[in-house]
């Protein structure tokens, strides 16, 4: 029976998707009261838990805050109706200025462009006069003559008389009723009262069983995802609750200056246009233009001239550039987890399923999609398509714009990730990562020889070029990198030991097999020589036996050997054994570049000829072998010591 259930298609996550479209579409009667209830208890939630921690009960603190919030909302709706009202009434006074102001809107008929206009208006009036012109007058049935060129059956001989004329028919429209009369006269007002009076309801059951429905959520999840859904509601609650909060105080900024503006310009009613504008820019895009048209169509009825109109003009553009631009994504943009033309594109969807509720509630409800595909594993495709985050990480976007060939572009990633990340960690987390990506799809096959060799050529010459790269936090007479690892001590000591003489250890560096590793030992080999280290780098394929017999290793050198995933044990493995077999007891370093699992495990895969320790990025490997050189160091120093009383430290 299991086996059968795990058989079973499942299925398709767009038609999934497809299926809530609907559902959220033909329940949108219920659903977008019960959204907008949802978003209201976001924003209420904070009071009311303020009011709870003064030691009221939740009911109490619920009815309180729901009264508060209707009361506001009851006087700032009184106050804006009754201005409006004021406004309305004394546009009769600025009639003639309103005459006026049309009057010069109509371009002179001496212009150009009031010639052209003239034109096309002839041009148009004599195409509508073609078919009746004195040249084709209409042709005209008389009674009793026939029609020329007509034939019609048994009629030859005699005439065609004309039809009668039609009947002229009146239509009586029967008077309404009163209680038809009272139902077309408050329609428009019932429908937005009893959505209205359901958000309410809705919010306030919300609000007092908000834990109840929280854990049925968890439930319905059920026990397995309760990790998941506990991180997807908190996400949400998170994202939701900080974006509401920070638009209400930015709206309310954004009001107040918009209103200081008009007042500076003398626009009449300046604070009820500043409140107007605070509350209609919670309606995206749409919102703000409206508030900005208002006073625009005010000002060009109270003043004679056209500075005050263009200053509101200026006014509105300055304030909707800083604030969305600006202030917007300072405070909440990166918060909401939607990037700009996802914004755009759900807007629309969302205002032609649900109308102004979906204009309204775009972004908290592409801010819940957002989380579904971030927590969902089927429905990750919704947060790749809609989330702000980058599509590509650093090290795709660096291999990508390899196998397109566009080196510059390659060149670009690699400089701006440096100008926040030191040397070790791109070659950590870019460089290894994108050529973990080529050795992959090489021995899949998938790459051609002419891209395989541009690909290996363009970061051998990245990292070529990086030899001489200074960090900005350098010192301008050194040109090492200094690790994050190492302290300030150690880097003195290695220091002191590097520039005036040799280092206390050699080090060779080693490439296991193919051209990829060689460049992973170029990496490591440019960072020790920055640490200060004498490297000897030895290229793939070389007699490393015979290198190695000529420079007389000792047992404190270091042999590291560089190695790449997918067949980067194998290859290490057998080095490891030829380099142990050679130098029994010099002290070797495996570097696994990019290994995920544990490395005490990878060690002991080596066998008898592991190394003597096994690293799995270029950090770890400098702060390794900087031990190493600490303990070297330590050893030198114990035999003078003992000979020279001078140097004694109790001395």
């Amino acid at each position: 029976m299991s086996r059968a259930r795990q058989d079973s298609p499942t299925l398709n996550p767009l038609i999934v998707l497809a299926g809530i479209i609907l559902v959220l579409y033909f329940a949108r009667a219920v659903l977008i009261p019960l959204a907008l209830a949802l978003t209201l208890n976001f924003l209420l939630t904070p009071v009311v838990m303020w009011f709870q921690k003064l030691h009221m009960r939740r009911i109490p603190a619920v009815a309180l805050t729901m009264l508060i919030s209707v009361a506001a909302l009851g006087c700032m709706g009184w106050v804006v109706a009754e201005q409006l009202l004021q406004v309305a009434n004394d546009l009769p006074k600025y009639r003639l200025n309103i005459d006026n102001k049309i009057k010069a809107l109509h371009y002179p008929t001496d212009s150009a462009l009031g010639r052209a206009t003239e034109s096309v208006k002839e041009i148009g009036m004599e195409f509508s006069d073609q078919a009746i012109s004195p040249k084709n007058p209409p042709a005209v049935l008389v009674p009793g003559s026939s029609v020329p060129g007509s034939s019609l059956p048994g009629s030859q001989g005699r005439t065609v008389t004309p039809p009668a004329a039609p009947a002229q028919v009146q239509v009586v429209t029967v008077p309404p009723t009163g209680l038809e009369y009272l139902g077309r006269v408050l329609s428009p007002v019932l429908r937005p009262l009893g959505t209205t009076g359901m958000v309410l309801i809705f919010t306030v059951f919300i609000l007092i069983k908000q834990e109840d429905l929280r854990d049925r959520l968890l439930r319905l999840g059920g026990l397995a995802q309760l990790n998941a859904m506990t991180l997807a509601l908190n996400d949400a609650g998170r994202r939701i609750s900080r974006y509401l909060v920070m638009q209400v105080l930015v709206n309310a900024c954004f009001g107040v200056c918009f209103g200081a503006g008009l007042f500076l310009i003398g626009v009449p009613n300046a604070t009820l246009w500043g409140v107007i504008a605070g509350v209609l820019r919670i309606v995206p895009y749409v919102g703000a233009v409206t508030a900005a048209t208002l006073p625009l169509v005010l000002a060009l009825a109270v003043f004679h001239g056209w500075g005050p109109p263009l200053l509101i003009v200026l006014l509105f553009v300055l304030l909707e550039l800083i604030t969305a631009n600006v202030v917007e994504p300072w405070l909440y943009g990166a918060h909401t987890g939607i990037s700009s033309l996802a914004l755009l594109v759900t807007t629309v969807f969302w205002t032609t399923l649900w109308g102004w509720a979906g204009l309204v509630l775009a972004v908290p409800l592409t801010v819940c999609v957002i989380v579904l595909g971030r927590y969902v594993p089927r429905m990750s495709f919704l947060h790749v398509l809609l989330g702000d985050e980058t599509a590509l990480s650093v090290e795709a976007q660096f291999y990508q714009r390899l196998l397109a060939m566009d080196q510059e572009d390659a060149r670009t990633i690699v400089a701006t990730f440096l100008k926040t990340h030191p040397l070790v960690t791109l070659y950590d987390e870019v460089l290894v990562p994108a050529l973990t990506l080529v050795e992959q799809d090489r021995h899949k096959g998938t790459l051609g020889e002419t891209r395989e060799s541009f690909l290996f050529l363009s970061v051998s010459e990245i990292v070529s070029e990086l030899a001489v790269y200074q960090s900005e936090a350098a010192p301008t007479k050194s040109r090492r990198l200094k690790p994050r690892w190492m302290s300030h001590a150690q880097i003195e000591q290695v220091s002191s030991k590097a520039e005036p003489g040799p280092s206390a250890i050699r080090i060779f560096c080693l490439s296991a097999n193919d051209q990829a590793d060689e460049i992973t030992s170029s990496m490591l080999s440019q960072l020790l020589e920055r640490a200060g280290f004498g490297v000897v780098s030895l290229p793939a394929g070389s007699p490393f036996e015979e290198v190695l017999t000529h420079l007389s290793p000792e047992p404190r050198d270091v042999v590291c050997i560089s190695a790449l995933p997918p067949f980067a044990f194998a290859q290490s493995r057998a080095l490891c054994q030829r380099v142990r077999l050679r130098l029994p007891e010099i002290t070797i370093l495996a570097g696994i570049w990019g290994f995920p699992g544990d490395l005490d495990k990878a060690q002991e895969r080596f066998g008898s000829s592991r190394p003597d320790r096994v690293v799995a990025s270029f950090a770890q490997a400098v702060e390794q072998i900087g031990r190493w050189h600490d303990a070297a160091l330590a050893a030198e120093s114990e035999p003078r010591s003992a000979l020279d009383p001078a140097q004694s430290p109790a001395k």
